[in-house]
Formats: C-alpha cells, sequence, structure tokens
C-alpha cells in the first residue's frame, strides 16, 4: 500500500510535468513562467515547495525529540515571509531579473558579485538538497523496505523528468497541487488520531519537561530564530519565485497570501509530535534520526488495522510529495543558475543543467550518510543564506551605499564562516553550540563588513538609475529600461 501510494505521487507529479511541456514553449517559459503567475497559484507553489521533508516530517520529530524549544523552527520558517514582504518582495521583482545573480550583477554592475552569488546559490541549493535526498532514502526504505539508495535515486529521476519537460511552469503546477496534497495528508490523519486518542482516554504525557524550556539557552534561541527569520529571504527556490509574478504588487500579494497557508500548515506536525510524546516515546531514544518517521508511525500505532494502513500510506504520500516539490524548486533555481553562469544559456542548457542540479546531491547522499536529522541540514541551509544573500538583498535594496568590493567581501566573510560551520556540524554530527548554530554572529558581522568596505569604495555608476527602478510602483509612468541578463 505504501508503495502504491509513491507510485500515485510520482505518476501525478509526471504528468503533471508533461502536461506543462505544452504550455512550455520560451526561455522565458522555462526561467520565470512568462512572469504570468497568480498570486494564489504562486503562492500554493511557494508553499509546495517551501514544505519541505523538514517540515512534514522533520518538525514533529524534534518536538519527539527535544520538546517545545523545537517550535522556534516553524515559527521562525514563517515569519521569515513577514521579513521577505516588508524588505525586499516588490522591489525584486521590479528589478527585471532571472536569478539572484542577475540581480546581484544589475545592481552592482560587477561579474565578479555575479560569480559570487551564483557560487553561493549552487552551494546553498546542495545543502538543502542533500536532506531531501537522505532523508527519502530512509523514509522509503521504512515504509516500503526497499534499499536506503532508493528513494533518493527515484526522487532524482522524477525531478528530473520533470524539470527537463516544462521547467518553471510544469514546476509551478506540480508545486501548487502537492502543497494541498501535503496539507489533506497530514490534516485528515491528524483526524483520526485525535479521535483515537480520545477514544483512549485522551492519555497524557508521563514526562511534561517537555513543555517547559528547554537547556539550549538564549544564544541558541536567538541565533535560531536570526538564521530562519532572515534566511528565508536569501533561498535561491523561494526568490526564484518571485520573479514568475506579474509585477511587484502581485509579488506582495503572493507573500502575504504564503503567510497564511504556511501558518496553516504549520498547526499540524506541532500535534504529531506531542501525541509521538505519548505514544512512539521510543523513537527518539538515543538521539536516533528514526524521529524522522514518526509522522509515519503513529496511525499504526493508534488507530491499527486498514484504516490505518489507509492512514499512514496517505502520510507517506504526503511525505514523498514533500521530497518531490522541494526538491524539484531547489533543482529548477540551481539549474538556471548553472545554465546562465557555466553553459550558454536558453532551454537546451536549462535542461542539460538540470542533471547537474541534482545529480550532484544524489552522489552526496549517497556517499556521505549522515545521522543529523532533516530539520538540522536544512537550518544549516538558512544559516548559510542569512549569512550572504539577506546582507546583499537588505543593503543592495535599502543602501544606495553599496559597493561591489562591500559586496564581494561581506559575501566571502558570511560565505566562509557560515561555510565553515556547516562542515563542523556535518563531520562532527553535533547539532548544539554557537559553530552549529552561526546565525547570531555570522549575519551581523557580513553586515558590517559590506557597511565598512562599501564606505571607502567607489559606487556602480548607474546606481541612481537602478534604486529609482527597485522602488518606483508599477503605477508610474517610467522608462525603467527593464534589465535583461546576457544569455537568457
Amino acid at each position: 500500500m505504501n508503495a502504491a501510494a509513491v507510485a500515485a505521487v510520482a505518476v501525478a507529479t509526471l504528468l503533471a510535468g508533461f502536461y506543462g511541456l505544452r504550455l512550455s514553449r520560451t526561455t522565458s517559459d522555462f526561467y520565470v513562467a512568462s512572469r504570468g503567475v497568480s498570486p494564489l497559484a504562486n503562492a500554493s507553489a511557494i508553499g509546495g515547495e517551501y514544505v519541505s521533508a523538514a517540515s512534514f516530517l522533520g518538525i514533529a520529530g524534534l518536538v519527539l525529540a527535544g520538546g517545545v524549544d523545537m517550535l522556534w523552527l516553524p515559527v521562525g520558517w514563517t515569519g521569515g515571509y513577514l521579513v521577505l514582504l516588508v524588505l525586499v518582495a516588490a522591489p525584486l521583482r521590479r528589478s527585471g531579473a532571472y536569478t539572484l545573480p542577475d540581480f546581484a550583477e544589475a545592481r552592482l554592475e560587477s561579474m565578479a558579485v555575479r560569480r559570487a552569488a551564483s557560487l553561493l546559490v549552487v552551494l546553498i541549493g546542495w545543502l538543502y538538497l542533500l536532506p531531501q535526498l537522505q532523508a527519502a532514502g530512509r523514509v522509503l526504505a521504512s515504509v516500503t523496505g526497499g534499499p536506503p539508495w532508493a528513494g533518493g535515486a527515484l526522487v532524482a529521476a522524477v525531478v528530473i523528468l520533470g524539470v527537463v519537460a516544462g521547467g518553471m511552469r510544469s514546476i509551478t503546477l506540480v508545486q501548487a497541487l502537492q502543497y494541498w496534497l501535503k496539507l489533506t495528508a497530514l490534516g485528515v490523519p491528524l483526524v483520526f488520531l485525535l479521535a483515537a486518542w480520545r477514544g483512549d482516554g485522551a492519555p497524557g504525557i508521563a514526562d511534561t519537561s517537555w513543555l517547559l524550556p528547554g537547556d539550549d539557552g538564549l544564544y541558541s534561541t536567538y541565533s535560531l530564530i536570526l538564521a530562519t527569520f532572515l534566511g528565508t529571504m536569501g533561498l535561491p527556490h523561494v526568490l526564484v519565485r518571485f520573479y514568475t509574478n506579474p509585477d511587484g504588487n502581485a509579488a506582495r500579494r503572493t507573500t502575504s497570501v504564503v503567510l497564511g497557508l504556511l501558518g496553516l500548515f504549520y498547526l499540524l506536525p506541532a500535534a504529531y509530535g506531542a501525541l509521538g510524546k505519548i505514544y512512539a516515546a521510543d523513537l527518539a531514544a538515543g538521539g536516533s534520526p528514526d524521529t524522522d518517521t514518526v509522522v509515519l508511525e503513529l496511525p499504526g500505532r493508534i488507530v491499527g488495522g486498514t484504516l490505518g494502513e489507509l492512514l499512514g500510506a496517505l502520510l507517506v504520500a504526503g511525505a514523498f510529495a514533500a521530497f518531490l516539490s522541494t526538491s524539484s524548486g531547489l533543482t529548477v533555481s540551481v539549474a538556471g543558475v548553472i545554465a546562465q553562469d557555466l553553459f550558454r544559456g536558453g532551454v537546451r542548457s536549462f535542461r542539460a543543467a538540470t542533471v547537474v542540479a541534482i545529480g550532484v546531491p544524489l552522489a552526496l547522499a549517497l556517499a556521505v550518510p549522515s545521522s543529523l536529522p532533516v530539520a538540522t541540514m536544512v537550518g544549516l541551509a538558512f544559516a548559510l543564506s542569512a549569512s550572504t544573500f539577506c546582507p546583499l538583498l537588505v543593503l543592495g535594496i535599502w543602501w544606495r551605499g553599496l559597493t561591489a568590493a562591500g559586496a564581494l567581501a561581506g559575501l566571502a566573510t558570511g560565505g566562509i564562516l557560515a561555510g565553515g560551520a556547516v562542515v563542523w556540524t556535518v563531520a562532527t554530527e553535533r547539532a548544539d553550540g554557537w559553530v552549529a548554530q552561526p546565525g547570531a554572529w555570522t549575519v551581523p558581522l557580513t553586515f558590517l563588513v559590506m557597511v565598512a568596505v562599501s564606505r571607502r569604495t567607489a559606487r556602480p555608476a548607474h546606481t541612481a538609475r537602478t534604486m529609482v527602478r527597485l522602488h518606483t510602483p508599477e503605477g508610474v509612468e517610467l522608462d525603467r529600461g527593464d534589465w535583461r541578463p546576457r544569455r537568457i
């Protein structure tokens, strides 16, 4: 039954992707869906790719293992869109760019900054893809009995076929549908689980200490909040979706709808974590990554029988949709950058870049197994994003004094420090301490370096014109000189 659920999601994803092939004809269709996606469709697609395995499975697992302190993750992941709405969404769309490196080049008039941004997009995308593929292997092996490598390989194969078929147009349709599938897959079983829990006498949790603040300390809490709030705006697969809106106002409306969709979704995983404390506490023994499977285990433990199997299959379908939608969005964003900056641009280069974009993290996922929870790995990607692209976007959009030299110095500082923290955490598999939670010191330091170096170097020649383009509403008559990347 679980294998059938996985197969059904895979087939539905491929059918939607091939349907998108009928709609994708131009290069703009493949990169940004010809900038014609409505706010509701775009918000659903963003929700689909943003609700990754870390959200669908990881939050409940972390609540099971670490208690109420872990709820800061969904709070930060949702609140990050409020920061993005206020500071970034509309100006970024008005820039006329296709990717984040395009924006960096247009704003700072520097190929060196573009190359640095391209490198970071690829690294962040791969760091985010890695735990998706690893978790897919663990979960599918757990629920179907297949080999651990099969899950990641299956996700990669479906993503390649879907993205190659129709690019951003196909993926927009796929991800929008998958958000609602994931919401249904968590919501419907939860109704039956809570009914069975009440029928069981509504047992409480023997150890209520998990409801109290833990001993992680203020530093870890605030560092996590900073990374998740500010890291959202620099995630490549999130930003690329804002280029698909018709205009800046639509980008703002999209972000507002996303806040509602994510707020609705994140009510559910915490309930699974609480039920896991009652019925599946053994999964947290010894800090095992098996906590990521608590969502899938609960129907069999609480409901049981044929109904439990059906509910479990629905959750497996939702989990596989989470792997596919997030991996698809990340692959599109990374492939767009690789196609422009390493290949010759155009549809053929985009398709070739797609294979590279997901092939490399798949090889790493198979070669370097990790016992870190998927949500912890995703948190590291947020920390790297917050330490690099957040300062670049905030200063690039709101401070005319930012220079190419300042941006390069800041990207190098944040990239090296946060990247080093990622390597250390993965190598030691320790998820605590100031190195494993680097946001509190790497983000302010990157801002400081960008400002300090920029004050001592010359601004780009056309800064004033670029700033006018970023901040003038679409209703105002203006010769925007819409910027286009060289090889689109």
